[in-house]
């Protein structure tokens, strides 16, 4: 059946053909899929840096999120030619992987449904990181409350060491710390994100676990050590989330984790990420500037 919202546009000299945008991606919410296109060319300018020499890997809700969702690490068959693309070896096979380095890949991105966008600790080469993360993980009983708390010792400890840490919201429940590095050996920045991992919790013993089994995280924020394996990947800056509401992973000031009173404080829709960034600029503009070495 013929699609009467398809539109063929042109975006920086790119040819893309935009369907079904009076889908709804989030039931209920108004939230189309011509919403999400606007969203992410507001929000490119910031989202694009973050993004530029990464793989990415889309979690894609075509149908929206009460649909089919499924995880694409690989270049789509029929994917335009202009389509920016990386090989990365992952479990002894070769991948070829979309690099988001353009508003138009962006956009072709968005309209194959691919809400979520994700990216590892590292651009061009997994054995050189240029990123260390602090995930912070509320597990049953906590909130985005106790892991401010856990965020504010963090930086601290982070700070004590030369490294500066930018806060971000993860769209869920927990928050990231992203600490800008120059290009460091992969082993290097696990070895020290675990070390920090242990350090938070002889200083937060009631609040904070490191170990991954599930028995111990009640009650506790689980520091999440493991986000720094060249395997993994993180949630990127403004990415959107594929939950029953729309809401996007956004940087935020200390200032605001200081003054968060309730886990709503650090709940973001589209909407207020683009007012924040027409009112603020990019809280995470001054990440790529404030790379440090790890201590040795």
């Amino acid at each position: 059946m013929p699609d009467p919202t398809a539109t063929v546009t042109e975006v920086q000299g790119r040819r893309l053909r935009l369907t079904h945008l009076d889908r709804e991606l989030y039931p209920g919410t108004g939230f189309t899929k011509a919403a999400l296109l606007r969203y992410y060319t507001l929000v490119a300018p910031a989202m694009l840096p973050q993004l530029a020499g990464r793989p990415a890997s889309f979690l894609r809700l075509p149908e929206g999120v009460t649909g089919q969702r499924f995880w694409a690490k690989r270049v789509p068959p029929g994917a335009p030619d202009w389509v920016p693309e990386l090989t990365v070896t992952h479990r002894q096979e070769d991948l070829r992987q979309v690099v988001v380095a353009d508003l138009p890949t962006l956009l072709w991105a968005a309209n194959l449904g691919c809400l979520e966008i994700h990216t590892p600790q590292w651009r061009d080469d997994p054995a050189r990181h240029d990123r260390l993360i602090v995930d912070l993980d509320p597990g049953e009983g906590t909130s985005v409350l106790e892991c401010c708390v856990v965020a504010l010792a963090a930086r601290e400890l982070l700070a004590a060491d030369g490294l500066t840490a930018w806060p971000k919201t993860t769209g869920s429940k927990g928050l990231h710390l992203s600490v800008p590095l120059p290009p460091t050996p992969a082993e290097q920045v696990t070895g020290y994100a675990r070390e920090l991992a242990r350090r938070l919790r002889r200083a937060l013993p009631e609040l904070v676990v490191d170990q991954m089994a599930k028995e111990l995280r009640p009650g506790r924020v689980f520091v999440d050590w493991s986000q720094n394996n060249s395997a993994k990947n993180t949630v990127a800056a403004y990415s959107l989330r594929a939950g029953p509401t729309p809401t996007a992973a956004t940087p935020v000031g200390w200032a605001e984790l200081t003054a968060c009173r309730r886990p709503g404080d650090l709940v973001f829709t589209p909407d207020q990420v683009t007012a924040r960034l027409a009112g603020t600029g990019d809280l995470h503009a001054g990440l790529p500037g404030s790379a440090a070495p790890l201590p040795d």
